[in-house]
């Protein structure tokens, strides 16, 4: 069995699918500025930061804005994505998450999150599953977000871990390309990791914490 101390999950489409609100958000605001905006662009939203998400929406849309309206649009997607998590409640934790949480907890590994999202606390709360956690890495902890490994470094550091002993767990090809940078083993949740992950699963429904060691 593999000497993992500690799992760092991704949010969004990993512990939750807020994925859809953060479209539903993104959608709204482009529907009123103007921003050339579909599901195919909001695939490349994934694990990315909200500055890094409007940047891409902008270079798509050919349009150039100064950084104070960024911050205005940025923070009209993010009070309409608020409004939506509203009615988000523990039931909307992805099918056996807090089973998986709970198992690894009584085995003694270490739970982390590694998130961009600077809601990440909040969303936590809303599902009941903050206490969980031992360490939150969000949107305000590191500067550069993923692809660069370092705020999933520095989750590993404030749960006291070297990241070659933590495991992540990501849906987005650039939180694998940063767990990976940053020396991390990865689990891929989805599709949409690419193919250099250690292995991929559809989600943590039916999956066991020493089964999924043992494949390590």
């Amino acid at each position: 069995m593999a000497d993992i101390k500690a799992f760092i999950f991704d949010l969004d489409g990993v512990i939750t699918d807020t994925a859809e609100l953060h479209y539903r958000a993104w959608q709204q605001l482009a529907d009123e500025e103007g921003l050339t905006f579909s599901r195919e662009i909001n695939e490349r939203l994934r694990g990315v930061s909200r500055r890094a998400s409007l940047q891409i929406m902008l270079d798509e849309s050919r349009r150039t804005i100064g950084e104070d309206l960024a911050e205005a649009w940025m923070t009209r997607k993010n009070d309409y994505y608020r409004a939506m998590l509203a009615d988000l409640k523990p039931d909307d934790a992805l099918p056996g998450v807090p089973d998986f949480l709970r198992q690894a907890r009584r085995m003694g590994i270490k739970i982390g999150l590694g998130s961009a999202s600077k809601n990440a606390r909040e969303v936590l709360a809303a599902l009941q599953l903050a206490d969980t956690f031992d360490a939150i890495g969000d949107g305000y902890s590191v500067v550069n977000g993923k692809p660069a490994p370092d705020l999933f470094v520095w989750v590993a550091g404030a749960l006291g871990v070297s990241p070659a002993n933590a495991l992540v767990f990501e849906d987005a090809e650039a939180g694998v390309e940063a767990a990976l940078a940053g020396g991390f083993r990865v689990v891929g949740l989805g599709k949409a990791t690419g193919d250099k992950a250690a292995f991929i699963l559809d989600g943590l429904q039916g999956v066991t914490v020493p089964d999924l060691l043992r494949r390590l």
